[in-house]
């Protein structure tokens, strides 16, 4: 028995096209279907009855074939669209602090910039260009801004890389000139006014990582805008927290109130360093950084005689619509007599935007431990 191409159906009911060279088929009733090996998607149907070389389609046939149409899917595994994507998610705001530095990644890189950077004189002497020195590498930047982009800047915790930071958008380049300014006042005299020693950066984690020349990888974090990158002057920030507040505590010593404030920013840098990531660090680091609110709290204690114990980071029990707010807590005592009352300080802090942002006003209390 023999078929001609006529009697093959596509799965769309056009004919399908035959094989070049006949090939015998089996004798089936008119109600059996066989699938054609024409082309893999498609779905045949042979009808044909005995001693016949051409069977005419029937009823029955067509719906089987209908059938089978509708159970085979040509779904393709492009078409599906995963729960997740591959890479991991980005976007986490971060509010950190630390010292600003710069890698290179490679040797090649370093040399390109060992190649590029003009001899450097120091006290009337000229020594070759140096890419680790960083007094050279501020005063090459200040005069080629665009070379910072092929650097990799980093924010170091003790000498510790811990994000690299890289800027993209609209505000890259001013974001670059921050980063110059504020390296150029890491590299002053520490007794100097212009001297930075902290820096905080508040930007979004990219979920992207980056290898260093020394082999470590580090996460990559986005630095949006200027806005909201500060270098702490400590030298002159002192001095300015006092003056805010020397109109309203005018029997505060001046010398005590330094020593305090200075003790409050170093206790953040080095007692509670943190990453930066979670809504409570991001609240401590602000209450840092914002030292004028810090001020008005010391005023008060200081002028009794206080010192700071301990600083506690609570969730805030009722906050506005879309915010994450918290209560940092800013406990003090009295060296000289274990048994008066301690002297509790609270401010809250929103930190659901990418720059926090103080709440209310400073509220104090007694409290007996």
């Amino acid at each position: 028995l023999e078929t001609s191409p006529q009697s093959l159906l596509s799965a769309e009911g056009t004919s399908a096209v035959a094989p070049t060279e006949a090939q015998p088929a089996v004798a089936a009733s008119s109600t059996e279907t066989a699938v054609a090996p024409a082309q893999p998607t498609e779905v045949a149907v042979i009808a044909s009855e005995p001693h016949s070389t051409q069977a005419p389609v029937t009823g029955t046939s067509v719906s089987t074939s209908n059938h089978q149409i509708s159970a085979m899917s040509n779904t393709t595994a492009n078409a599906i669209t995963p729960s997740q994507p591959v890479q991991a998610s980005g976007g986490d705001i971060i509010y950190v602090i630390g010292t600003l530095g710069y890698d290179f990644g490679g040797e090649a890189r370093r040399d390109s910039f060992k190649q590029l950077m003009p001899p450097y004189q120091i006290e009337g002497t000229q020594v070759p260009a140096n890419p680790y020195d960083a007094r050279q590498m501020v005063d090459y930047l200040q005069a080629n801004l665009s070379e910072a982009k092929s650097l990799i800047w980093t924010l170091n915790m003790e000498l510790t890389p811990i994000y690299a930071l890289e800027p993209s958008g609209s505000f890259a380049r001013d974001v670059y000139a921050a980063f110059q300014e504020l390296l150029s006042g890491e590299v002053q005299a520490e007794d100097s006014e212009q001297y930075i020693e902290r820096v905080s950066i508040p930007g979004r984690l990219t979920g992207r990582t980056v290898k260093l020349f020394s082999g470590q990888v580090v996460p990559v974090v986005e630095p949006v805008s200027p806005r909201g990158i500060y270098g702490w002057r400590v030298n002159t920030l002192v001095s300015s927290a006092l003056e805010a507040v020397r109109g309203q505590q005018a029997e505060a010593n001046d010398e005590q109130m330094r020593k305090s404030l200075s003790s409050f920013l170093n206790r953040v840098y080095y007692d509670l360093r943190n990453l930066g990531q979670t809504s409570q660090d991001r609240a401590l680091n602000f209450a840092a950084t914002n030292a004028f609110q810090a001020a008005q709290t010391f005023s008060e204690a200081v002028a009794a005689g206080m010192e700071l114990d301990s600083i506690v980071v609570q969730r805030s029990p009722f906050c506005r619509m879309d915010s994450d707010c918290w209560d940092v807590q800013l406990k003090f005592f009295d060296p000289e007599n274990n048994r008066r009352a301690k002297k509790v300080f609270r401010f809250t802090i929103d930190v659901s935007d990418l720059i926090p942002v103080t709440l209310g006003e400073v509220r104090s209390w007694s409290s007996p431990y």
